[in-house]
């Protein structure tokens, strides 16, 4: 029987001398050669890694090109970054809090079991999973999962910046299927390689996959207990405090602003004149919190304690841990911002995006999940509602919208 190698090898060189032949072979077809001799020689760096032919193989099979659906969303470079309130308007709003009580209710016994177990907050733990996948909607998008070893290996061979990364996550992601966990069918994720419910990398899932059902398998893409249990397990190893939250909203005082990045104990803020934004008490004074102004000192200030850091360990991202940690509050049933963000004159809060959706819904023109996220439904409702109001059709939702549909 012919093995893999030779079997790439052969195709590879039938493709080279049809190249040779005509003059007008096609870019993709050298992109595809190129690609499968990369397969061929990556081989070796994976048995010295303890790879056998075998899983390769199964890896492998039936992959004759790259994924260029993964090459266009790593070359894509966003025009600019959100703001603040924008990311955590999609990210924690009435329809992720109330999912998130939902899935509390359904999965409480698992939830209260890792809590237990691990210490962490279990909200957290739903916050994460929200953050992550949308509660696992994500993994029921097959157009938007890639078959990891292929995504990978795209990148290694056509990404050069993102190269060295890659090959570290194919050998880990190798590991995975050579472990009998996943099979190859399953071993799925983002264009990046982020696996499962809970999107961790190969290599960090390596290091803190759970199986939390017992029944042999860390499968992160299929058991929901596993995919929370390895989030709890991430955080509890770098160092998350039990019994303690993530941090404080808080109001800045006169020139407070100068002290943005600085850590101190929560008494010697409070003695600088900062107090929390609920008007309650810090409950511990030694705790140490630093300082953060996530849109300046015209908005909400917080002071992060430990755990906020710890989060971090997840995504290093300041408004993905406040992100995660605002939700997580929402879902136990407190919290939300206090003070209001510094929106543009005539731009809508949350709650504001929430109500067009709901009236351009009963209205007719839109017929999607009222969610707060202004996809192209949305827009393409908003246009038509502003053609036939007279207005100019910009497709965004805005405060002189909501008013004429009120």
């Amino acid at each position: 029987m012919k093995t893999f190698r030779t079997n790439l090898l052969r195709g590879l060189a039938f493709s080279l001398f049809a190249g040779l032949a005509t003059a007008t072979m096609p870019i993709d077809a050298q992109a595809d050669a190129g690609f499968k001799a990369w397969i061929v020689k990556f081989y070796d760096t994976a048995a010295r890694s303890g790879i056998t032919r075998s899983t390769y193989e199964k890896a492998f099979a039936g992959i004759t090109e790259p994924d260029r659906d993964v090459l266009e969303k790593a070359a894509y470079q966003p025009e600019f970054k959100s703001k603040i309130w924008d990311y955590l308007d999609s990210r924690v709003n009435p329809y992720t809090v109330r999912i998130g009580r939902e899935m509390a209710a359904k999965y409480g016994s698992t939830l209260n079991a890792l809590e237990r177990h691990f210490g962490v907050d279990k909200n957290i733990l739903l916050a994460i999973w929200s953050m992550e996948s949308n509660y696992g909607a994500v993994l029921e998008k097959p157009d938007r999962l890639h078959h990891v070893p292929q995504a990978l290996a795209t990148l290694a061979w056509g990404d050069s910046s993102r190269s060295k990364y890659a090959r570290t996550q194919l050998i880990a992601a190798l590991k995975i299927l050579q472990s009998g966990d996943v099979t190859p069918k399953q071993l799925t994720g983002s264009w990046a390689g982020a696996m499962g419910h809970t999107q961790f990398i190969p290599t960090s899932y390596l290091l803190y996959a759970i199986d939390a059902d017992g029944n042999g398998k860390r499968d992160i893409w299929h058991s929901v207990p596993d995919a929370l249990a390895t989030s709890a397990n991430l955080l509890a190893k770098n160092g998350w405090t039990t019994g303690k939250t993530w941090g404080y909203e808080t109001a800045l005082p006169a020139n407070g602003a100068r002290y943005e990045g600085q850590t101190r104990t929560l008494a010697e803020w409070a003695k600088l004149g900062f107090a929390r934004a609920n008007g309650k008490n810090f409950p511990r004074g030694a705790d140490r919190a630093t300082l953060k102004l996530m849109a300046g000192e015209n908005g909400p200030a917080f002071l992060m304690l430990k755990n906020f850091f710890v989060v971090k360990r997840y995504n290093a991202a300041d408004s993905y841990a406040l992100a995660v940690g605002l939700l997580a509050d929402e879902i136990a049933g407190y919290g939300g911002v206090q003070q209001a963000w510094p929106r543009p004159n005539g731009t809508l809060d949350i709650r504001q995006k929430f109500e067009l959706q709901t009236r351009m819904k009963e209205l007719g023109y839109y017929d999607g999940e009222v969610d707060g996220n202004f996809g192209s439904g949305s827009k393409a409702a908003i246009s038509a509602i502003q053609k036939r109001l007279g207005m100019q059709q910009s497709g965004e939702p805005s405060r002189q919208l909501l008013e004429a549909l009120r």
